[in-house]
C-alpha cells in the first residue's frame, strides 16, 4: 500500500455478515480508491450454513471449502482482500496466535475506519464476540510496547463503526450514520448471489438497504435508494459542528 492510499479493515464473524451488513461500504471504498481488507474469523460452517447441510453427503471439511469459495467471491466481487482465521463458529473462539495476527494486520492495514459487529448481539454470541476481539486488537495495536521497533509504532487507532444487526432492537443498535450505497447497490446484489447457502437473506436485507435510504433521505434532505446504517463507538474530534 502506497504512503497516501487510505484504507478500511472488516472484522467480521462469518462470511454473510460482511456482504449483508457492510457490502455497500466495502464496495464504495474500494471504488474511491481505499485499500480494504476484510478479516473473516471462520468460515460459517456449523451455524450459519443451513442451506448448505441440506445437502446430502456433507461435512464439515466440504462446507468449510464451499463457503470460503463463496466469500472469496464476494469480497473479489466488492473490490476487497480477505484473509480466513478458520476460527469455527457456534461457537467462535480465536487463539492466541490469531489474536497476535490480527494486531499485526491492524499495523499493517493502518485503516482508516474499522467495520465490525454491534457490541450486543443476544442472538448470536459470535457477532459480539467478534467485535470484542476487534477492538481489543486495535486497542493492542496502539501500544508503543507490543512488538516493539527500532522505528516506533505509527499507527493510529481508527473509529470503529458498528453495522446493523439482523434485528436491531434487540440489540441495543442506535444508527449515527446512514451511508449512501446506491451507487454500489448493483454490486452488493452481485456479491448477495455468492452466497446461495443463505438464499433466504437476499430479499431480506435488500428491504432493509431500502428502509435505510428512506430514512437516510428524510435525514439529509436528499436522495437516496439503499442506505447501510452504522453506529460509532468513540465520539469524533471535529473542528466546527457544520
Amino acid at each position: 500500500m502506497s504512503d497516501t492510499q487510505k484504507s478500511g479493515l472488516v472484522v467480521t464473524a462469518h462470511p454473510g455478515d460482511f456482504v449483508w451488513r457492510a457490502g455497500g461500504a466495502i464496495a464504495l471504498h474500494a471504488r474511491m480508491g481505499y485499500r480494504v481488507k476484510i478479516v473473516c474469523m471462520s468460515y460459517g460452517e456449523r451455524g450459519e450454513s443451513q442451506g448448505a447441510w441440506k445437502q446430502p453427503g456433507m461435512t464439515l471439511e466440504k462446507c468449510k471449502e464451499a463457503r470460503r469459495a463463496e466469500a472469496e467471491a464476494a469480497a473479489s466481487i466488492l473490490g476487497a482482500e480477505i484473509e480466513f482465521f478458520d476460527a469455527g463458529d457456534y461457537p467462535l473462539r480465536i487463539t492466541d496466535a490469531m489474536m497476535d495476527r490480527l494486531i499485526d494486520i491492524y499495523r499493517e492495514v493502518n485503516p482508516s475506519f474499522v467495520l465490525t459487529h454491534a457490541v450486543r448481539d443476544p442472538y448470536n454470541v459470535d457477532h459480539p464476540y467478534a467485535s470484542k476481539v476487534a477492538q481489543e486488537a486495535r486497542i493492542t495495536a496502539q501500544a508503543a510496547g507490543h512488538k516493539p521497533g527500532p522505528g516506533g509504532v505509527t499507527y493510529s487507532a481508527p473509529q470503529v463503526f458498528q453495522f446493523e444487526p439482523h434485528q436491531p432492537e434487540q440489540c441495543d443498535f442506535k444508527p449515527n450514520r446512514i451511508l449512501n450505497i446506491t451507487e454500489v447497490w448493483d454490486t452488493k446484489w452481485k456479491a448477495f448471489e455468492q452466497l446461495p447457502a443463505q438464499r433466504h437473506l437476499w430479499d431480506y436485507y435488500e428491504r432493509v438497504a431500502l428502509n435505510r435510504g428512506m430514512q437516510g433521505g428524510r435525514n439529509s434532505g436528499r436522495a437516496m435508494k439503499y442506505g447501510e446504517a452504522y453506529q460509532t463507538i468513540f465520539p469524533d474530534a471535529v473542528e466546527v459542528l457544520a
